[in-house]
C-alpha cells in the first residue's frame, strides 16, 4: 500500500486573496509543497504608464485598503529619488509620523482580530469577543487610534490624498496633532498590555534557517533607507534590487515568487525587521522587548504575534515623541520639475519591504513602473514552512492539521485579499478508497 498522502487547501481564506495548498507527502517524505494564489492580476504597473509623476501616489494607495501609505511612501521615494530630490527634515519626520499610524492600525487588525483568534481557539473575531470583549475592545480601540493619526494628516483614514511628490498637499496644525495625544497614550498603554498577553500565548515548535531581509537605515525601518540588508550577505543600495533578488512566474500562481538570485527563498517583515534592527526600537518598545520573553535571532514564525505587539508599542511611542517635537513643515510642499529620468525606493510595509522603480519621460510622464510587495517576496518562505511542518502535520487530524495550516499562513499576514476566516483542507490518500474534506 502507497505511503503517499496527498494535502490540497482548496479554499485558503482569513487572508488577502484568494489561494490554495497543495501537499504530497511519501511517509515523511514532502515531495510537492505549493502555495497557489489565483486572484485575478490587478495591472497597476500598467495603469500608471503615461500618468504623471504627480498622481502616482493617489493611484498606488488604491492596491490596498490596509497599508496604502506603505504604497505611498515606496512611490514618492522612488520618483523624489529619480528627480533627485531630497525631502527636508521636517516632510521626513511628517511621513514617518503617518507610516506610525499605518503600522498601528494594520498591526492591531492582525494580532487582535486576525491572528488571536487561531491561539485562543475561535473560529473568528466575533466568536472570540463572546468570551474575550476587552481583548478585542482593546484591539479596536488601538486601531482606531492609527486611523484617526492617518485622517488628521491623510485628510481620510483610507486611502489618503495629502501624500505628494515634493511633501504634503497640507500640514497638520500643533493643535491638529496635539488633539490626537490622549488617544495615542492610552494606546501605548494597551499595546504594552498586549506585549504582555501575546508573551504568555502558547506557540507551536517550529525553527527555521531563514534569511532575513530589510530595508537598513540610522533609524527602526519604517519610512525611510537607502539600503538593503541580507542577513549573511550584507547591506546593498536599494537601487541594486535587480542584482539582487528575482522575480519568477510560476505556472501556479498569479503573483511572482521573489528569491534571491541564487534561488534562496527569503523573510521580511517584523520578525525580519526584530532581528536586524532591535536596538534601534524606542526606548520604551526595548524595554518591552526585553520583558517579553523573546530570545533574538528569533526563528518561529508564530512567535510574530508577538514582535507585531513590540512594533506597536514602538509605533504609539514614536508617534507621541514626533507630535512633541512637531514642527510644521514650510513648506508642506515643493514644487519638483519633470525630468527623464528613473529611480528606485523602498519602505518597510507592515508586512515587510515594499519596493518601487519608475521610469519617467521628459515631460515626467511614467513610462515603466514595477512594484514588489512583500507577500510576493514571503511566498516562497510560506511554502518552504509549510514543507517543515508537514510531519507534525501527518500525526495530526484533518481539524487540527487545518487549524496549523492557517496559523502559519496568518504569521505572516499576507496581503493578499481580505481577511475571512477559514481554511478549506481535503485530504486524498493515494491507494485508499475515501477521501475527506473538512
Amino acid at each position: 500500500m502507497s505511503r503517499e498522502r496527498t494535502y490540497k487547501v482548496d479554499l485558503l481564506t482569513r487572508v488577502e486573496g484568494e489561494g490554495r495548498f497543495h501537499l504530497v507527502v511519501d511517509g515523511e517524505d514532502v515531495k510537492e509543497a505549493h502555495l497557489s494564489i489565483f486572484e485575478a492580476p490587478r495591472f497597476f504597473e500598467a495603469f500608471m504608464r503615461g500618468r504623471s509623476f504627480q498622481e502616482a501616489p493617489d493611484i498606488v494607495a488604491r492596491i490596498c485598503g490596509i497599508c496604502p501609505v506603505a504604497y505611498q511612501m515606496s512611490a514618492v521615494r522612488a520618483l523624489e529619488n529619480a528627480l533627485a530630490w531630497v525631502p527636508t527634515p521636517e516632510i521626513r519626520t511628517l511621513r514617518r509620523l503617518l507610516y506610525c499610524g499605518e503600522w498601528i492600525e494594520s498591526h492591531a487588525l492582525h494580532v487582535f482580530l486576525l491572528h488571536a483568534p487561531d491561539f485562543l481557539g475561535y473560529a473568528s473575531a466575533m466568536d472570540m469577543a463572546r468570551d474575550h470583549k476587552a481583548l478585542v475592545e482593546r484591539g479596536l480601540r488601538m486601531k482606531k487610534a492609527g486611523n484617526s493619526l492617518i485622517e488628521v494628516l491623510g485628510g481620510r483614514a483610507i486611502h489618503p490624498v495629502s501624500v505628494r511628490v515634493g511633501g504634503f498637499s497640507r500640514a497638520p496644525s500643533p493643535a491638529e496633532l496635539g488633539a490626537l495625544r490622549p488617544a495615542l497614550e492610552q494606546g501605548l498603554g494597551d499595546a504594552l498590555t498586549t506585549v504582555k498577553w501575546a508573551s504568555g500565548l502558547r506557540a507551536p515548535e517550529l525553527e527555521s534557517d531563514y534569511v532575513f531581509v530589510t530595508l537598513c537605515a540610522q533609524d527602526y525601518p519604517l519610512e525611510w533607507g537607502d539600503q538593503i540588508a541580507i542577513s549573511g550577505r550584507g547591506q546593498f543600495p536599494v537601487e541594486a534590487f535587480d542584482e539582487l533578488f528575482e522575480e519568477q512566474q510560476v505556472a501556479r500562481s498569479n503573483a511572482l515568487h521573489c528569491r534571491l538570485r541564487d534561488g534562496t527563498p527569503y523573510l521580511c517583515g517584523p520578525m525580519a525587521r526584530l532581528n536586524h534592527a532591535h536596538e534601534r526600537l524606542h526606548p520604551t518598545a526595548l524595554a518591552a522587548l526585553a520583558t517579553s520573553g523573546l530570545t533574538l535571532p528569533l526563528r518561529n514564525p508564530y512567535r510574530s504575534i508577538v514582535v507585531r505587539a513590540i512594533e506597536l508599542v514602538h509605533a504609539f511611542a514614536e508617534a507621541l515623541a514626533i507630535i512633541d517635537g512637531y514642527s510644521c513643515p514650510q513648506p508642506a510642499c515643493f514644487d519638483l520639475e519633470a525630468a527623464s529620468a528613473s529611480g528606485s525606493g523602498a519602505s518597510e510595509a507592515p508586512r515587510g519591504l515594499l519596493w518601487h522603480r519608475y521610469e519617467l519621460d521628459a515631460g515626467g510622464l511614467v513610462e515603466t513602473a514595477r512594484i514588489v510587495p512583500p507577500t510576493s517576496q514571503n511566498q516562497a518562505r510560506i511554502e518552504a514552512d509549510l514543507v517543515a511542518i508537514a510531519p507534525e502535520l501527518l500525526r495530526l487530524d484533518h481539524d487540527a492539521a487545518t487549524r496549523r495550516c492557517e496559523q502559519l499562513i496568518r504569521a505572516y499576514d499576507p496581503c493578499i485579499s481580505c481577511a475571512t476566516h477559514f481554511l478549506e483542507l481535503t485530504i486524498d490518500r493515494a491507494g485508499a478508497d475515501r477521501s475527506s474534506a473538512i
